[in-house]
């Protein structure tokens, strides 16, 4: 009997590990049941109407048109070989001549309204800059995936992350009664996000603002609207307004610095705690104000270190990654001096 168990537990195991094999490979796996028929969806809408005074049978109706995209299964899943990460194959992805040339051309165009988001929401305008340019080369990659389907394949069809993408395809509901327009007309990224800046609808209801003055949102066409929501996100995440960002630091022994890379992405060390573990600034001029040590790790090259204040982590906040945080900070830069160049 003990072997029987044992069969079937390892049976079981091996089907579960093959399955995850065939996800992460691309292989074709069964179509889910539709959605509309699914107990799991409709508790989802009943909830959803009852929550939101939204009519039951539309809300399912609607969901019923949502349509299993393997595709969204294969960009969200990670990657094969988690441990191979790259800091300088990474920056080499954003930080290049298009765009750096293309956001050096968006900042000439929308110069008022970057000027007048730093002087409102106290951000400068290379890191609005920055961070379009990272999400979407300034509109020109702002996702071709129905926002509808994308949201319920992960929403119902993707374990992991399930409850963040239900409560996204939750707000896309009320984003279209908030904006009177149909919910399977939204198109994004596979991750259901929007528009230049790639707000995802949660970001959107909260954060976008009608920059343009048109009396409407419309973060997929207006370059005004993008700039303007990704100053109010970022104000409303605690940027400092004239704080520093990040510096480059020096350390000299890596292992015994090693808690305080451990300790996270908040800033939540002073000057004196760097130094007591070999860490400090690589200029002079940097803040004795709270910082993170970040380790951008790449096999290739060696690790560079920096501190990251309080606007640092609010990029993250963006993006919970510190590769994607200075990613955005250096293309800043490097448009910011390619500008002056020019003028």
């Amino acid at each position: 009997m003990a072997r029987t168990h044992l069969l079937k537990r390892i049976t079981i195991a091996l089907a579960i590990t093959l399955g995850a094999h065939s996800l992460a490979h691309g292989a074709s796996a069964p179509e889910p049941q539709p959605y509309g028929e699914r107990d799991e969806v409709k508790a989802f809408a009943h909830e959803l109407a009852q929550k939101e005074s939204l009519n039951e049978a539309q809300v399912l109706a609607t969901l019923a048109e949502a349509r299993y995209l393997p595709a969204v299964i294969k960009a969200i899943l990670p990657p094969a070989s988690p441990s191979v990460k790259s800091w300088v194959r990474y920056r080499a992805r954003y930080l290049d001549r298009t765009r750096i040339a293309a956001g050096t051309a968006f900042w000439r165009e929308h110069a008022a309204t970057l000027a007048r988001a730093e002087a409102e929401f106290g951000v400068p305008a290379d890191i609005i800059v920055g961070i379009i340019g990272v999400e979407t080369i300034y509109g020109r990659n702002q996702g071709n995936f129905q926002t509808l389907s994308a949201l319920a394949t992960l929403a119902f069809d993707y374990p992991p992350r399930a409850e963040l993408f239900r409560r996204e395809l939750g707000d896309l509901f009320l984003l279209a009664r908030d904006t009177s327009m149909p919910v399977t007309s939204y198109k994004g990224s596979y991750a259901g996000a929007l528009g230049l800046p790639q707000f995802l609808p949660s970001s959107i209801r909260r954060y976008a603002v009608d920059y343009d003055g048109d009396g409407k949102v419309s973060l997929d066409t207006s370059a005004d609207d993008a700039i303007g929501s990704v100053a109010s996100f970022l104000s409303q995440h605690g940027w400092e307004r004239g704080g520093a960002i990040a510096v480059p630091a020096r350390v000299t022994d890596p292992q015994r610095a090693a808690a305080l890379v451990e300790a996270g992405i908040a800033p939540s060390f002073r000057k004196q705690d760097f130094e007591r573990l070999g860490v400090a600034a690589d200029t002079p001029a940097a803040e004795d104000k709270p910082a993170a040590l970040i380790d951008l790790v790449s096999p290739e090259a060696a690790t560079e270190y920096w501190l990251g204040y309080q606007n640092f982590y609010v990029i993250t906040r963006y993006n919970r990654s510190s590769f994607y945080a200075m990613a955005v900070f250096h293309l800043a830069t490097a448009i910011r001096l390619e500008r002056e160049r020019g003028a």
